[in-house]
């Protein structure tokens, strides 16, 4: 393990932002409406998205993300996020952090916390020392797309193609998601904020610019 693994990862510099949210919720499009909301006001921007975000990360995505759905265990599973995410931590957000860029990423480890940790199984204390001994960081701020999950679960199917693996669980486990986000951000409340995934995309998108606006106010630079 690294020196740095239990340090600042901004380095006091960078902001390191997660989106999170049950799968359909609109994370992958608020994320992508706000780096181009950011970079047009002049921001360095690397959006990036997990499992995945380095080459070899992303090769790791294709055996959590496609195929069936049964085929590993939540153990397994664990180990490969974490595998995935230690890569992506290396290779692309660290050194953007440490050039002082935003990072803009669709998940990461609350996405872990609460799939395999809190509602496949409950193994939500081996997610969070795994989590300690492998990655050792938390974004500066997570925002928690908070959607009906019959809202949700038909936008996850109807993008269709490869990756389709969790929506194929069923609404029930899109609410008991739901429910695992909804305690995770009571768990982290510094870091987390709710917002209304339901309304409309740009009257959504125009609320997450403003509070990541607020958060790049306050953040102290050297």
């Amino acid at each position: 393990m690294s020196d740095w693994a239990h340090a600042d990862p901004t380095g006091g510099r960078g902001l390191f932002l997660s989106f999170e949210g049950i799968d359909g919720s609109g994370k992958s499009t608020q994320a992508r409406l706000l780096a181009e909301a950011l970079r047009g006001r002049g921001r360095e921007v690397v959006l990036t998205r997990e499992p995945g975000g380095a080459p070899g990360a992303e090769q790791i995505r294709r055996l959590l993300v496609e195929g069936d759905g049964g085929r590993w265990s939540p153990e397994t599973e664990i180990l490969l996020f974490n595998a995935a995410r230690r890569d992506h931590l290396e290779r692309t957000i660290r050194p953007a952090l440490d050039a002082g860029k935003v990072v803009i990423c669709d998940r990461f480890a609350d996405s872990t916390r609460v799939y395999q940790g809190a509602v496949r199984a409950q193994l939500r204390g081996l997610v969070d020392q795994l989590h300690r001994l492998m990655i050792g960081v938390e974004p500066d701020l997570t925002l928690i797309l908070d959607t009906d999950p019959e809202l949700a679960l038909r936008r996850g199917l109807a993008r269709g193609g490869a990756e389709d693996r969790f929506e194929g669980f069923g609404p029930g486990f899109a609410q008991r998601l739901r429910t695992g986000f909804l305690e995770l951000a009571r768990d982290y409340p510094q870091r987390c904020r709710v917002l209304d995934g339901n309304r409309p995309v740009d009257v959504l998108g125009a609320e997450v610019l403003a509070v990541v606006e607020r958060a790049l106010a306050g953040k102290v630079r050297p």
